[in-house]
């Protein structure tokens, strides 16, 4: 599963931390690792932009289904908390939450602190979809 790229565009606020969910091919990391890259060559100030990109709007569906966006939704309210305690909050078997935490940790969604308690580290998803 892609883990979100950080790459540099264009500014965004320096306490706010953003990931950009897309749809599109792989190679458009490549892409924004060029302009940054180019940027950095230049001298021009760099700015860092994560980004999740999907192959497609399919993928996205099933990596943010209904219950995982509910899950996001509570951790980042809640704060860090274990994948037990986030399984009572929400009423869910602990096994599909751990499940859903194991993907969305792959993805970048959600973050493992030393404790191994899990997080959301984002304020903001933006998701962008070019057809």
């Amino acid at each position: 599963m892609p883990k979100p790229q950080a790459a540099s565009t264009r500014p965004q606020a320096a306490s706010t931390r953003v990931l950009e969910i897309r749809v599109g091919p792989a190679a458009d990391a490549l892409d924004r690792f060029e302009a940054a890259w180019n940027r950095r060559v230049e001298r021009r100030a760099v700015k860092t932009l994560y980004v999740l990109t999907l192959p497609n709007l399919a993928q996205v569906a099933q990596n943010l289904s209904p219950a995982r966006w509910s899950l996001l939704e509570e951790l980042r309210r809640a704060g860090p908390l274990s994948i037990y305690a986030l399984a009572r909050r929400l009423q869910r078997n602990y096994k599909n939450v751990h499940t859903d935490v194991t993907q969305l940790a792959a993805l970048g969604l959600i973050e493992r602190a030393s404790d191994n308690r899990v997080l959301v580290p984002w304020e903001v998803l933006r998701a962008e979809f070019t057809l």
